[in-house]
């Protein structure tokens, strides 16, 4: 299955875009500020969450439409089956709540989980190595959600229980010990679920990449370093007595909004943030292939790819390229020019994007 009949209405730079005739492969060419990358944020809202810019809804509508925006697709297969219609949009009412649709009736961005994993890699996400621990906790969780869509329930779930915690421990006067402990059991509950998606998440990652050659992508090793008990009950005990510590900090000093992912290089058993950008690019990819490989054995599968075949050498291009190929994924790519997609383009939809419009090659 794959999405076709793209429309973006007021998205960004496109006041009204419609993209038909899509196939695994799918370039987007053009200029630096064309448009492209708008496009990829598109797609990136058919899963949960704030897309792969990660910016305000009221950020991704057009300054000069309707106060909104909308994005629609079809979820089309290849057996003649009715196509699912896919949408979500925002109202210049309320600018900051995301709506869903499928089939048009009302749904939710979790739910869109049950029809398509996706998955992305964009110039930013080169720092991932470097950037806050927050920063890792995010990528591993939009992986994990690929995997599981319930992964975001347990995740806004497990954040809104700390905060409320946060609340109380931070107030002067000492917090009520039974609202406290009702706090606790949500942030035990959801907490818990939390770091096993997420270890699990990491750990089937880690056997996908044991089937994979070590090159020419560098191969990583992920180890996940949990920031508190994770079994449901103990840690509703840790939460229980680590009480006092946490009232003294004025914040919960432990719990998954405290774990860990950590990257190494196994050729030189070196940490990924002390290898060169190129290696960590290398190793990057190689993640995001494997999770691909996952995420297309369950749903239908989405990557986009914003100027990632541009930055390779041509080994490592044809290299990715081939294995995309077999991934089952449905694939969007960006780039300035067509050069570095040569040997795709006979096999690929192609659309020049120049200031909001598209065109078909």
């Amino acid at each position: 299955m794959a999405l076709d009949q793209i429309t973006l209405s007021f998205f960004r730079n496109h006041s009204e875009t419609r993209l038909e005739g899509t196939r695994q492969f799918n370039l987007l060419v053009g200029e630096n500020g064309a448009g492209k990358t708008n496009i990829l944020e598109a797609l990136s809202l058919f899963a949960a969450g704030r897309g792969l810019r990660r910016a305000a809804l009221s950020e991704m509508a057009d300054a000069g439409g309707v106060g909104g925006f909308a994005v629609g697709a079809s979820l089309i297969d290849d057996h003649g089956q009715e196509p699912v219609r896919l949408g979500t949009h925002t109202e210049a009412a309320r600018p900051g709540r995301r709506l869903v649709r499928v089939n048009g009736s009302d749904s939710s961005a979790v739910a869109l989980g049950e029809w398509l994993a996706i998955g992305w890699l964009t110039p930013a996400m080169d720092r991932l190595f470097t950037d806050s621990a927050g920063a890792r906790r995010r990528f591993v969780d939009r992986m994990a959600l690929a995997l599981d869509p319930l992964h975001a329930r347990h995740a806004s779930r497990y954040e809104a229980a700390l905060r409320e915690r946060n609340r109380l421990l931070s107030d002067d006067r000492p917090p009520e010990a039974s609202w406290l402990e009702g706090i606790e059991a949500q942030m035990a509950e959801h907490g818990s679920a939390l770091a096993q998606g997420r270890l699990s998440t990491i750990s089937q990652i880690m056997e996908q990449l044991a089937l994979l050659p070590e090159e020419p992508f560098a191969r990583p090793a992920l180890t996940y370093d949990a920031g508190g008990p994770i079994p449901h009950a103990e840690f509703a005990e840790a939460l229980r007595a680590n009480r006092q510590r946490d009232r003294a900090a004025g914040r919960s000093l432990i719990g998954p909004h405290r774990d860990e992912l950590r990257v190494y290089m196994t050729g030189k058993n070196a940490p990924a943030a002390s290898c060169s950008t190129g290696e960590q690019k290398a190793m990057l990819i190689a993640i995001i292939l494997a999770h691909s490989d996952l995420a297309a054995k369950g749903r239908p599968s989405l990557l986009l790819l914003d100027e990632v075949a541009a930055h390779l050498d041509p080994l490592r291009r044809e290299a990715l390229f081939s294995r995309l190929r077999n991934s089952g994924a449905q694939v969007w790519l960006t780039g300035t020019e067509l050069a570095p997609f040569d040997s795709i383009r006979a096999e690929a939809a192609i659309w020049k994007v120049t200031g909001g419009s598209l065109d078909r090659l």
